[in-house]
């Protein structure tokens, strides 16, 4: 016979009382901030050095437009030079041909050595070796005298050094060689990311080497290119500057400091630089936001999918455990 036992009631716990945590730190941050900007402010109204009118005048007149425009055709022909260079060498870097591997590890060795200040002056300088820049045989004058032939030349054509190394197209080779080491080992690092079974599949389709890298590596491997692309882009806008040594007047930051220098006012002009630099970077930031989202669109999608899969794996569990319970 079962004997009941009176159990009393378990009584209601009291309602969590949750306090927020105290961020004091925040608050002294947010207050020393505010007075460094308003100190900044304050500098920027009150102090007369910046002469704004005379910045605002100055830095828009047709010899700086001229320095902006011949910065960007810059920019755009180092960057150039710098990608199609960099992808070759980044395919030497991962061939099989120990000869190429060799070479292409020499010219990144040297080109990320080297300063691009130093490199533009020395490329510069390049006419202090050659007279004139010819095509043709070479060594043929050596080659004639050992036929004793004398004055043998087969030489096709030349110019003259002076005329072909202006100012702009040293500091863009300067500019661009360097760029092309740079732009190889990030172009090595994207393919290498590309898994080796998308290889493997197009190889059993029958796809050549080049069809391969072309169609089915690069794209894929952009996403991861991309970035660091824009950043190196970034960083090829503000080191046009550099070429101001060469020197090459049609530059940007050449024809500010030629005003600073003709008008006494230096200091409103590397002011007026500065804004430049930031308005030129703001616009190549926005378009690095839209090429880094348009090469993610399908890791984008696949990412949504892989947590909407999870969503339903877990709904699922939930749904069954709850059904053994009961």
């Amino acid at each position: 016979m079962p004997v009941e036992t009176d159990s009393p009631e378990r009584a209601r716990p009291e309602p969590i009382r949750a306090v927020p945590v105290r961020h004091p730190g925040r608050w002294v941050a947010v207050a020393v901030i505010g007075v460094l900007v308003a100190m900044f402010v304050h500098l920027l109204v009150t102090n007369k050095a910046f002469n704004w009118s005379f910045m605002v005048d100055e830095m828009f007149r047709p010899p700086i437009m001229a320095g902006v425009r011949g910065s960007i055709a810059l920019l755009l022909t180092a960057m150039l030079i710098g990608i199609v260079l960099g992808v070759v060498i980044a395919v030497m870097r991962l061939s099989e041909n120990p000869i190429l591997r060799g070479v292409a590890w020499a010219y990144t060795w040297f080109f990320r050595a080297v300063p691009r200040l130093v490199l533009a002056i020395l490329f510069g300088n390049l006419g202090i070796l050659w007279a004139r820049i010819e095509f043709g045989l070479p060594f043929d004058r050596q080659i004639g005298a050992l036929f004793g032939v004398d004055d043998f030349e087969a030489r096709l054509f030349g110019f003259s050094a002076v005329d072909i190394l202006t100012g702009f197209v040293a500091g863009m080779l300067a500019l661009g060689l360097s760029e092309a080491a740079y732009m190889a080992e990030i172009v090595r690092a994207g393919i290498q990311s590309v898994d080796e079974g998308q290889t493997e599949a197009a190889q059993a389709l029958g796809m050549k080497r080049s069809q391969i890298l072309r169609r089915i590596v690069l794209p894929q491997a952009m996403r991861v290119i991309v970035p660091p692309t824009g950043n190196e882009t970034i960083a090829m806008l503000k080191d046009t500057s550099l070429v101001a040594f060469v020197p090459v007047s049609m530059e940007l930051f050449f024809q500010l400091r030629a005003v600073g220098s003709r008008t006494f006012q230096v200091f409103p002009m590397l002011v007026a630089a500065t804004i430049w630099y930031l308005l030129l970077t703001s616009v190549l930031l926005v378009g690095q936001y839209y090429l880094e989202r348009h090469f993610s669109k399908g890791v984008r999608r696949s990412g949504r999918a892989r947590t909407r899969l999870r969503g339903v794996a877990a709904e699922s569990g939930g749904t069954t455990g709850k059904a053994g319970g009961a």
